[in-house]
């Protein structure tokens, strides 16, 4: 899987989605946040939506690209999800996390040429959706 290199402004799109979820935390309601960047630099952030019903649960991923997409936004460059933990967690590091296949999937339907940045290894790492999500269904 290539790399790419974490630029001042990835490092910025990490901090706005920590700082995201550091205001809408919520036991059992948000504790992911997502944050994204077009291709002329407009951002983006929203969190997930937590049901007791798992199935009803809607990732901070999907929820971030739908706001963007309302607001007229498009060109996705970049997007990163942040985990923060929950309150009987004793590690209190606000982490960055990969997305679930279902927002690989999202991510890739709406922006196939986007980064994401994950963590590998203990390292901030920046990938291509595509790296994400191999042989992605395409109708024929």
């Amino acid at each position: 899987m290539q790399t790419y290199p974490i630029t001042e402004a990835d490092l910025q799109l990490v901090e706005l989605a920590t700082e995201t979820i550091q205001s809408r935390y919520a036991d059992d309601k948000h504790h992911v946040a997502a944050a994204l960047r077009t291709k002329d630099g407009a951002t983006k952030t929203g969190v997930h939506v937590e049901a007791y019903i798992g199935r009803v649960t809607v990732c901070a991923e999907a929820i971030t690209i739908g706001s963007a997409i309302t607001d007229g936004l498009t060109d996705f460059e970049t997007i990163v999800a942040v985990r923060h933990p929950y309150s009987d967690e004793t590690d209190r590091t606000i982490r960055v996390v990969s997305p679930c296949g279902m927002c690989r999937e999202l991510i890739s339907d709406y922006a196939p040429d986007a980064f994401v940045l994950l963590t590998i290894d203990d390292q901030l790492t920046k990938v291509r959706i595509a790296d994400l999500i191999p042989l992605k269904y395409v109708r024929q």
